[in-house]
């Protein structure tokens, strides 16, 4: 693993840090999930556009009114 260095407003920091310990993890493990999701972030997108066309074919038929997309 390679450390790297950033710079951010102390305060931040502080409360980074006390959300990150409130979720019972640490501001490295936080980052590290962020980094993640932030290289994987093109291929998700691609992944909904895929599937979003592979559902091209459902059609309502028809515009449902406020009332009966609340419906439960």
């Amino acid at each position: 693993m390679k450390n790297i260095t950033m710079s951010a407003d102390e305060e931040l920091i502080r409360k980074a840090r006390e959300k990150a310990q409130r979720e019972r993890t640490t501001l490295n493990e936080t980052f590290r999930g962020w980094l993640q999701q932030y290289v994987n972030a093109e291929a998700r997108a691609k992944e909904f556009d895929a599937l979003m066309q592979s559902l091209d074919y459902v059609k309502p038929g028809r515009t449902f009114s406020r009332e009966e997309m609340n419906e439960r």
